[in-house]
């Protein structure tokens, strides 16, 4: 399986399972993420932590999930991100526009005080 959903307190964790989001495993993402949110879910954390390249597909992935949860008024954030595909965001300027930490647990802290609010 290319990636694993967990059902948490707050967000759903997806915990992508492959080192590549390319074109060939990108859309199985894709369709997770809008499933999840159609079927209510708001806020997800995209952990990213085996994943160790990304092209434009998964970037265009990654950015459908940020705009699925902004549009129901809840959190998108990805964590784990690995030397080239840290890279490859911030060169595309995307840094600016994505929630990002390092681990799930600043994900979920992240989220805990954003709920504060």
């Amino acid at each position: 399986m290319a990636s694993e959903i967990q059902k948490k307190e707050n967000y759903t964790l997806v915990r992508v399972n492959t080192e590549r989001l390319d074109i060939n495993s990108a859309g199985d993402l894709k369709a997770e993420l809008v499933f999840l949110n159609n079927s209510g879910e708001k806020n997800i954390v995209l952990d990213l932590t085996k994943c160790t390249y990304c092209d434009s597909t998964g970037l265009r992935t990654i950015l459908v999930g940020n705009r699925l949860c902004e549009n129901s008024i809840g959190t998108f954030i990805i964590c784990g991100l690995q030397p080239d595909v840290d890279y490859l965001i911030r060169i595309s300027m995307l840094h600016t526009v994505l929630l990002i930490t390092k681990t799930v647990e600043e994900a979920e802290s992240l989220l805990e005080k954003k709920m504060k609010l």
